[in-house]
Formats: structure tokens, C-alpha cells, sequence
């Protein structure tokens, strides 16, 4: 099956605390998995920031929801163990526990709410089953998805000479030529051979990346990634980075697995994503950093 929302979890890992014993979270983990048969191909699955698992994700969640409600407790660092209460609702236990149900709880409502008085906050993991982290990152992956496709729309609507700077830019950024900013140059005009762009590798020029930055509408084919390979092979060079604001066919993407001198080929999409994650023509707008408790600093040993 695939992996189940965070609350569909939250009754069978009280039941498998239910027979008293103190449960570490990754033993934890294989147990629940095997008990609602998830593959280890679906546990793998990772969350959009690709720092965790969702399958990990969202047994912590669980957990952290049961310990606030006072069914579950801490009795040491990654080990929990169920509580009385926990008990007595495994006696008469309900069809689902939900966020909703763990709201009759009073220590639930205070750790929803934040104070220890007043009504709980809204709970929509209720609505989509989502965790927290999970929201946060879909929500961060829509507002970059939705950057990324302006970005493009700029790219195709700038001069080709802003377009042949802006990818030497992106990939000093990235680290190549990392010895200097100026290892880099755009070098795009009439009578260049085919190559937009140099990237010297190392201070003498031996190791160098020669760029094609080419604004296109629809599919670059072979004919045009072969063209660059000639121009490569023309300056006797080794590597070969060609970037579109378009995408490539499938028959261009085949034939640069297949040849020498070695060609990357990045389209639009990809390079909009480059110029979010290095920085490049984007800003920071608002940060959210998330903490999780510091054990070692609560240690007493």
C-alpha cells in the first residue's frame, strides 16, 4: 500500500504500544510497516526538500500528536511508551484517531493552541492529512514551482545577450570556475563557431566548459545539439553545457548519452529551478527556519 497519512497512523501505533513495553522510533517504524504492509519502495518515498522521508515524517507526527494528547510518553530519547490513558482508549477505542478526536483532550487543545486556555487553532491536517512539515514544504514547492514558470516567461522575453550573461552567471554560482568570478565570460556574436559562453576551470585555462545559451521556441532537436558537438569539437574541448528556454527532444537528450566530447543539455525549466536554488535574478522574501528540541543540550551525563 502506499504510506498512509499521519493520522491513519495514529491508532495502530497506539496499539502497537499497547502492550506496555518502551518502543524506539525506528524499531517502531519497521514494526508499523510491516503490520500495514508498506513497501520498502514507499517507504523510501521522500518529502519535497528530499531531507526525510514521508513514511519517517509522518510516524514522528503521529507520535508527537498521541504524546500531547497524554496517550503516549517520552521515557528517553527515541524511545516512548503508551500511558493509562492511552490504555483505556485502546479499551473502547474509536473507528480512526484524528486531530478531532484527540481535541477532547485538554492537554491537546493547549499544544494545538499554544496557551493553556481558549479555543484550539484550526486543525487542517484534519481536511487534507497532511503534516505540518508537509504542508510547509507542498506550500514551498508551489510558490517555487509558480517562480519558476515567470522566470522562464522573463528568460524568453529577454535580448539573447541577457540570456547568454545570465547562464555563465548560474553556473559560476553553481561552482564551476570556482577559483574566481571571472572565470567566466559570455563570448556570444557573430562568427562565434556555436559557442555563447567560456568557463575556465582552473587558472591556466586547461580545463574549460564551453556554453550554447540559445533562446527557442518548441523542442531543440539532434540537428542543433549536434551543430554545438561540431563546435566543441573544433575547439578540441571536452565539455559542453547547452541551455534553452525551451526543452530538448527526446532524440537530442538519446544522442548526448552516447558521444564524446561529454554535453550537459538544461532547458528552461530546469535552469529557472538552478537560478532559485543559487540565487540568481530571485530574492528572499520570508525565511521560516524549524527547530526540533536539542537532546544533547538536556543531557545530564
Amino acid at each position: 500500500m502506499s504510506v498512509p497519512d499521519f493520522q491513519s497512523l495514529m491508532l495502530p501505533l497506539l496499539r502497537l504500544a499497547g502492550d506496555g513495553a518502551e518502543h524506539s522510533m525506528v524499531q517502531t517504524r519497521e514494526d508499523l510497516a510491516a503490520n500495514l504492509n508498506v513497501s520498502e519502495e514507499d517507504q523510501a518515498i521522500r518529502l519535497p526538500s528530499g531531507k526525510q522521508t514521508a513514511w519517517a515524517n509522518r510516524v514522528a507526527w503521529a507520535k508527537v500528536h498521541l504524546g500531547h494528547a497524554g496517550l503516549l510518553r517520552s521515557v528517553g530519547r527515541g524511545v516512548f511508551a503508551i500511558t493509562e490513558r492511552g490504555k483505556e482508549v485502546l479499551a473502547n477505542p474509536p473507528e480512526r484517531i484524528t486531530s478531532a478526536y484527540l481535541g477532547q483532550f485538554k492537554e491537546f487543545v493547549e499544544f494545538r493552541s499554544g496557551k493553556s486556555e481558549g479555543p484550539a487553532i484550526d486543525m487542517p491536517e484534519a481536511i487534507t492529512g497532511e503534516t505540518p512539515q508537509e504542508t510547509l514544504e507542498r506550500a514551498h514547492a508551489e510558490i517555487n514551482a509558480s517562480l519558476a514558470a515567470e522566470l522562464v516567461v522573463r528568460l524568453k522575453n529577454g535580448t539573447p545577450r541577457f540570456f547568454e550573461e545570465l547562464v555563465v552567471k548560474v553556473l559560476l554560482k553553481m561552482g564551476y570556475g570556482g577559483f574566481s568570478p571571472d572565470a567566466g565570460e559570455a563570448v556570444g556574436r557573430g562568427g562565434d563557431e556555436g559557442i555563447d559562453g567560456v568557463i575556465n576551470e582552473d587558472l591556466l585555462g586547461l580545463d574549460v566548459i564551453y556554453i550554447q545559451a540559445k533562446k527557442w521556441e518548441g523542442s531543440v532537436g539532434r540537428p542543433e545539439i549536434q551543430k554545438f558537438v561540431g563546435a566543441l569539437h573544433g575547439k578540441r574541448a571536452r565539455k559542453g553545457v547547452f541551455i534553452t528556454t525551451s526543452s530538448f527532444s527526446s532524440e537530442a537528450q538519446q544522442y548526448v548519452e552516447h558521444i564524446d566530447p561529454k554535453v550537459v543539455l538544461i532547458g528552461g525549466r530546469q535552469l529557472a529551478e538552478y537560478m532559485i536554488q543559487y540565487g540568481v535574478g530571485v530574492s528572499t522574501v520570508e525565511t521560516y527556519a524549524i527547530k526540533h528540541i536539542d537532546s544533547d543540550f538536556f543531557s545530564e551525563e
